[in-house]
Formats: C-alpha cells, structure tokens, sequence
C-alpha cells in the first residue's frame, strides 16, 4: 500500500550527495513504486490551492541562489499527468476547498527527492501549492479530501521540513544538534506518531521553541497535509531521523 508520506527535501546539495539520507531516498524508491505522485512542496505556494497540470515534461525551477553552475543544469525529465491532476482537483472541490490549476515546473521541493528515489523519472508527477498562512486544521483538511488515493496508486507526497530557519544553520553539515531543535523535533516526532491531531494544530504555542524552528510555516505544513491524507486507522512510521547543520531536521514519516 502506498501510504501517503512526509519527506525532508534537503538542501540543494542534496542533488549531488551521497549520505544516509539519499540512501534512505533510493531505498524508499525501491520499495515504493506508485503510478503518480502527488507532492505538496514547500517552495511552491499561493493563496488558492493551486495544482500544476500537464502531460508534457516538465520545466525546471532552480528556486535557489548562489550555487555553482552545475546546480542549474540539472535535469529531471519526469512527466506530468493532467488526468491525476483532475483527479485531485476533484476531490478539494468536493469538499469545497478552493483549488485552480495553473502550470508551474519542479522545484527544488520535489527533484532532489525524485532523483534520488526515482532516477530514471519514469513516474508521472503532480505538484501542489501550499499556503503557509492557513491554519492548522484547514492544512489537515486538505490532506483529508485526498485520502484513499493510494488505493489508486497514487502517493501523496509532503515535502518540506519539521525545522527550517536557515539563519539558524550551521554551515557544517556534521555541526552537533542544537538542543532547542532536539527537543522541537522531538515533540513534533511524539505528537505525530500518537496522531495527537488537537496539540499538533496548536504546535505554534505548544511545541518547546516552535518560533525558532518554524519561522515561517510553509516547510512545516506539507507535513500537516500529508498526515491529514493518511488512513486515520493506520500505524505512523517514522522513515528518517537526523539534524543536519545543527538545526534542520529530516524527520520524515509514512501515515
């Protein structure tokens, strides 16, 4: 079953890593082999959600900047799929949440996953815009309307971060944790695999230094839709846990 997913993306040196965690990327790709992918990134957002369809394939986004030149050639040739994105389209508008389809390629929220757990780029893929503004139970929501798309072979991908202040990273990969990032993404780990919905919806006051590790929501949101599109009666594995930099955490879940 291809339960849906949260995954760290990391940092744009993923592309070219090899680690333990894009060792655990090729490994999920292995045991994983969807006919699409859903992915809600998080360097992907507007106000409405917004939906990126087509059958062609798709254009690069190399949304970062200071990097040498070979991380602006990359290519990942996967296609899209304007039927899957009909599909998705459906089900939000069904549970009237507001949703419009407008192209946008793939950012870096999405190909270095993808080209670590699929290389050969042989799966159609989806992109979805988040709204970093929106509250907690409304992020569920739109993880809800998309349950059960597994049973269509279709994965549902969040991908982001649980900690993202990039003022807060250490340019040492190795850099020990920082105690308040442990104990944010400890907290975060403990309420996602009790499925603690009413305290995660809260986690901006309630999780130990929530301001330091989530500045801004849009990396910590794919996580909430991506929990909110799993089967509510299903055990939660968590896939990968590290601090890499010092602050930035690949705590990643399957739902």
């Amino acid at each position: 079953m291809l339960s849906p997913v949260f995954l760290a993306h990391g940092s744009p040196f993923t592309i070219f890593e090899e680690s333990d965690f894009t060792k655990f990327l090729k490994q999920f790709g292995q045991e994983n082999r969807p006919k699409a992918i859903v992915i809600f990134s998080a360097h992907f957002e507007s106000e409405m959600t917004t939906i990126a369809a087509t059958d062609d394939v798709h254009e690069m986004v190399y949304d970062y900047y200071g990097f040498p030149d070979s991380f602006y050639q990359v290519q990942y040739p996967a296609r899209g799929s304007t039927i899957v994105a009909s599909i998705v389209e459906e089900r939000l508008r069904l549970n009237n949440i507001p949703v419009q389809q407008k192209y946008r390629g793939l950012d870096h929220g999405v190909f270095p996953i993808m080209m670590h757990a699929y290389p050969e780029a042989d799966i159609p893929i989806v992109p979805v815009s988040v709204n970093p503004f929106l509250p907690a139970r409304q992020q569920f929501a739109i993880g809800e309307a998309l349950q059960g798309l597994e049973k269509e072979g279709i994965l549902v991908i969040g991908s982001g971060f649980v900690s993202h202040n990039l003022r807060a990273f250490d340019r040492d990969k190795d850099a020990p944790p920082r105690e308040w990032a442990m104990q944010f993404k400890n907290w975060i780990r403990d309420k996602v695999v009790t499925r603690d919905i009413e305290s995660l919806s809260q986690y901006d006051v309630l999780a130990p230094h929530a301001a330091m590790a989530v500045p801004r929501a849009e990396h910590f949101v794919p996580l909430l839709i991506a929990l909110g599109s799993g089967n509510s009666g299903s055990d939660i594995r968590v896939l990968f846990d590290s601090i890499e930099h010092g602050s930035g955490s690949s705590l990643s879940f399957q739902f």
